[in-house]
């Protein structure tokens, strides 16, 4: 039996993976990443740039994607609480623009797997929160890209209700449409 269990999502190679969690009086343990596993499901890429985020509650990070890197990510929360969502930037994909959205915690141990070609954000349903995730090529700033959080083509339902003070940066409130950036996709 493996380490994993590997969960089918509305969209094509979008997976959400639940560790077996070993747990008694001392705490957890739980395998986080194996390649082996890993590519005995399909995921045969390699990650190669592991990164770590802290926000407080409410705050709203993306929706971000690399254009000519595009980047794998394997993203789970340590401690707290978001939801996170992907958005189907494949061209030739039937789900090319639909979402997803889950609740990852440090409870529920949950990860999403992202395959390169989505635009991908969370936002933080609980302060303190510590997001990981693991991609499979290097950030390039120059290569950036984005789409507005709330574009109504996309039509994310954040939970919204369950926060008081929305927070986004600057530069993610300045991000394009969704229609906009097809064009350059």
């Amino acid at each position: 039996m493996g380490k994993f269990k590997f969960i089918k999502t509305p969209i094509e190679g979008l997976l959400i993976v639940e560790p077996t969690v070993f747990g008694d009086e001392r705490g957890f343990f739980m395998e986080s990443y194996s390649l082996k596993e890993f590519e005995e499901n399909g995921i045969a890429l390699t990650f190669v740039q592991d990164n770590h985020s802290h926000s407080r509650k409410g705050v709203l990070r993306g929706l971000h994607f690399q254009k000519k890197h595009p980047q794998g990510k394997l993203v789970r929360v340590a401690k707290g609480k978001v939801f996170d969502v992907a958005v189907d930037l494949r061209r030739s994909s039937p789900t090319f623009g639909k979402w997803f959205g889950l609740e990852l915690s440090g409870e529920n141990k949950r990860q999403l797997y992202i395959p390169p070609g989505f635009a991908h954000g969370f936002l933080a349903l609980d302060d303190n929160t510590d997001f990981l995730y693991k991609c499979t090529d290097y950030y390039y700033p120059d290569d950036e890209g984005g789409i507005i959080w709330n574009d109504p083509k996309v039509s994310i339902q954040w939970p919204l209700e369950r926060i008081d003070t929305l927070i986004i940066s600057d530069k993610d409130r300045a991000l394009p449409t969704f229609e906009e950036v097809k064009k350059h996709l």
